[in-house]
């Protein structure tokens, strides 16, 4: 049997993929394994902010395509990079475990995120970490920063910048954890939807496939991204939006916090909810629809350029 695994060119796109490779050999030592480099609309458009060149799935649309016609039959993806919606045809048949999901601050000086000077460029294209960072520290100047995780530090260290937010699960994955200033803890800075997972993508119809990948399935992780999407396509929300979500298991009980916020950091809308792991769906839902009274709708609205609530 050959598997033939579609990823980007990134250093760290390889690694994970390189780690799904390894742990099928594991499992099915005669299975071969090849791996498919895919260069996406994300990789390709480096001088613009994801926000203003179409959002969530800028970094797996050519890959989905290549796994819908059979050029691939797997597709490894960060989770944070996956739109809500899949194409038809294609499921997520495992989630290994997950990796850390915080994001952590790389700063000149090691200087955490409360202490930055006044004025302080930090570097970061998302609209989730910046306006976060704004709301601890308005005084702060947010700087454009895209690239790969060495290109970012490189610029770091260049003096560009006086800090950069990266997420911690690829600074770990890249061996680059003594790099890391300060793991921002969730009261600080809420992560992406799916931040730190993995996600295994295949068509629905590759039983084969499906049933290779079963071992790698951690369904904590699974649990806790399917609430945090849950969350995320209740509010339809993408790359344009300060929107956040982190689930963890706590017993039998799955915890998931959500977040919505102005993009200039001003207001924040955070709340938690509370349920059985088995009804992940309806939990995110229900923080969404919880956040949208609280005034979540009034803010998407404002950012989306309309007013009605969703």
């Amino acid at each position: 049997m050959k598997i033939r695994i579609g990823t980007r060119g990134s250093k760290l796109a390889i690694v994970q993929c390189e780690w799904v490779r390894d742990r099928i050999r594991e499992h099915n030592p005669s299975v071969e394994v090849d791996l498919v480099r895919i260069k996406t609309k994300g990789d390709k458009i480096l001088d613009s902010p994801l926000s203003k060149i179409g959002g969530k799935g800028l970094f797996v649309k050519e890959i989905e395509e290549a796994l819908l016609v059979g050029r691939i039959d797997l597709a490894v993806h960060s989770m944070k990079d996956v739109p809500a919606e899949l194409p038809e045809g294609l499921i997520l048949t495992a989630y290994p475990e997950r990796e850390d999901p915080h994001d952590a601050l790389v700063s000149n000086g090691d200087i955490p995120l409360a202490e930055m000077r006044e004025g302080g460029r930090l570097g970061t294209s998302s609209l989730r970490r910046a306006a976060q960072a704004l709301h601890q520290k308005p005084d702060l100047e947010i700087v454009p920063l895209r690239g790969n995780v060495n290109t970012r530090l490189k610029k770091l260290r260049s003096g560009t910048f006086d800090a950069v937010i990266l997420a911690a699960a690829g600074m770990i994955r890249l061996g680059l954890e003594d790099e890391i200033s300060q793991i921002l803890a969730t009261a600080e800075v809420l992560p992406a939807i799916g931040q730190g997972a993995l996600g295994l993508e295949v068509r629905e119809d590759n039983g084969a496939v499906i049933d290779l990948l079963s071992p790698m399935n951690h369904p904590p992780t699974e649990w806790a991204v399917r609430a945090e999407r849950g969350f995320l396509q209740r509010l339809e929300g993408g790359c344009q939006v300060p929107i956040a979500g982190f689930a963890r298991l706590d017993g039998e009980e799955l915890v998931l916090e959500g977040m919505v916020a102005e993009l200039d950091g001003s207001r924040i809308l955070r709340d938690e909810i509370r349920g059985k792991k088995e009804q992940v769906g309806e939990i995110g839902v229900s923080l969404a629809e919880r956040l949208i009274r609280a005034g979540a709708g009034e803010i998407l609205g404002h950012i989306y350029g309309r007013d009605e609530e969703r």
